[in-house]
C-alpha cells in the first residue's frame, strides 16, 4: 500500500477487516430473496412446501454445478424455509466411519446435513452413508478381528443435500439415492445485474445502474465473483473519494484488476494463449495444460474451463481441449486453418454440445 496516505491505508485495512462479514450479508437468507434459477427456484419451493405441510424430512437433494453459483447458500434457505436445524460439513473431512458417525447422531429430526464437495467422500464412508440416506440407520463395525461385531444405530430421519462440481465423480448407487436432483447453471447478466445492486445497498455504497451493469457482465455469469468484484470496485471508489460509482468508475477499477470485458482474468488468458500459441489451437490434454500453468487439474477442471467451454472459447474433445473461433478473436489473433482431424474435433465438440 505504498503511495497512500495513512488515512487511506486505514480505509483499506477496515474494508480489509470486513471482508468476512460482508460476505455473509450479501447471502440471501429466503428462496424469495434468492435471485436467478427461477426453474430450480420454484420447484424446490414446492418440494419445501410439501415437505413442511406433511412435517416429514424433504427428500435427500443434490445440488451440482460449477463453483459460485450458490450451493451453499441453497442448501442453508432450505434448513431455514423447513425450519429445522442446519449442519455443515466436507467429503474431505469424512476420514473415519467415527467422523460420519458422530455427525449424523447429533442430528436432530427433520435436520439438514450439508455435504460439501460429496464426490471426495471416501468409498468406505458412502457404504456407510447408503442405510443412513435409505433407512435412518447406521451400521458400525466395533472391533477387530474374531471379537469383531456390528451394531445398527437408529438415526433421526434427516435430509442430506450434497453439493459437487464434478457430479459425474460420484458413484452410480449414491447419486441415485438423491431424490431431488438440482442443476444450476450460470446466471444471465440481467441476474447478476439485480445480485451486484442489492449486493451494494447492503455494503451501503451507490452504484449507478450502468456500474451494476458494467459489473455484471464482467462477472463470468457467477454470483461470488460478481460479489467479490463488488467489493473490490467500493474499494477503489472509497480510496479515490467518489460518491457515485457509474461506468468509467467501475470499468477502471475492473481494469486494474485485469479483469477484461467478457470477465477473464489473466489466468483465463493465460490458459487460451498456451492453446493457441504453443499447440495451434490444440488439441491439448488438461494434464499437460495443468502442468504447462503450474495448477492442479481440478483447478483447470473446476474453476478456470466451465466459463470458458460455455462461452464456446474452449471446446472440450475425445482427444483434449480445442481452441473455438471466439477464443481466436478474444486473443486478437487470426484463426489458422484447420487441418481435417482438427474439423472433425470441433464437429465432435459440437455434437456433443447441442
Amino acid at each position: 500500500m505504498s503511495g497512500l496516505s495513512a488515512e487511506e491505508k486505514r480505509t483499506v485495512s477496515a474494508r480489509a477487516a470486513e471482508e468476512d462479514v460482508a460476505e455473509g450479508s450479501l447471502r440471501p437468507q429466503t428462496l424469495a430473496e434468492f435471485i436467478g434459477q427461477a426453474s430450480l427456484r420454484a420447484n424446490l419451493g414446492i418440494f419445501i412446501t410439501a415437505a413442511r405441510a406433511r412435517a416429514e424430512p424433504l427428500d435427500h437433494v443434490l445440488l451440482h454445478g460449477p463453483p459460485g453459483l450458490g450451493k451453499t447458500t441453497l442448501g442453508q434457505i432450505i434448513a431455514r424455509e423447513l425450519g429445522v436445524g442446519f449442519r455443515a460439513t466436507s467429503g474431505p473431512v469424512l476420514q473415519r466411519a467415527g467422523d460420519l458417525a458422530a455427525v449424523l447422531t447429533n442430528l436432530q429430526p427433520r435436520d439438514v446435513l450439508f455435504i460439501d464437495e460429496i464426490h471426495r467422500l471416501a468409498p468406505a464412508i458412502e457404504e456407510i452413508l447408503y442405510p443412513a440416506m435409505e433407512d435412518f440407520q447406521l451400521d458400525l463395525i466395533i472391533g477387530e478381528g474374531p471379537a469383531a461385531r456390528s451394531v445398527r444405530i437408529d438415526l433421526a430421519p434427516f435430509t442430506l443435500v450434497g453439493a459437487t462440481t464434478r457430479a459425474g465423480l460420484l458413484a452410480t448407487p449414491l447419486r441415485e439415492r438423491f431424490g431431488i436432483p438440482l442443476r444450476l447453471s450460470f446466471y444471465t447478466p440481467a441476474e447478476l445485474e439485480r445480485i451486484v445492486s442489492r449486493g451494494a445497498q447492503k455494503l451501503g455504497f451507490a452504484l449507478a445502474a450502468d456500474g451494476a451493469a458494467e459489473i455484471a457482465t464482467r462477472s463470468r455469469g457467477t454470483p461470488r465473483i460478481a460479489g467479490r468484484l463488488l467489493r473490490r470496485v467500493r474499494d477503489f471508489a472509497a480510496v479515490a473519494a467518489h460518491p457515485l460509482v457509474d461506468r468509467p468508475i467501475a470499468d477502471e477499477a475492473l481494469n486494474r484488476l485485469e479483469v477484461d470485458r467478457l470477465g477473464l482474468d489473466a489466468m483465463d488468458r493465460r490458459y487460451l494463449a498456451r492453446i493457441a500459441e504453443h499447440h495451434g489451437g490444440g488439441p491439448v490434454g488438461v494434464e499437460t495444460l495443468a502442468a504447462a500453468l503450474a495448477e492442479a487439474r481440478d483447478t483447470i477442471e473446476d474453476v478456470i474451463e466451465p466459463f470458458l467451454i460455455q462461452e464456446g472459447l474452449v471446446l472440450r474433445t475425445s482427444r483434449g481441449r480445442v481452441l473455438g473461433e471466439p477464443g481466436w478473436r478474444h486473443l486478437g489473433l487470426v484463426p489458422p486453418p484447420r487441418l481435417p482431424g482438427q474439423l472433425d474435433l470441433l464437429d465432435e465438440a459440437r455434437d456433443e454440445a447441442g
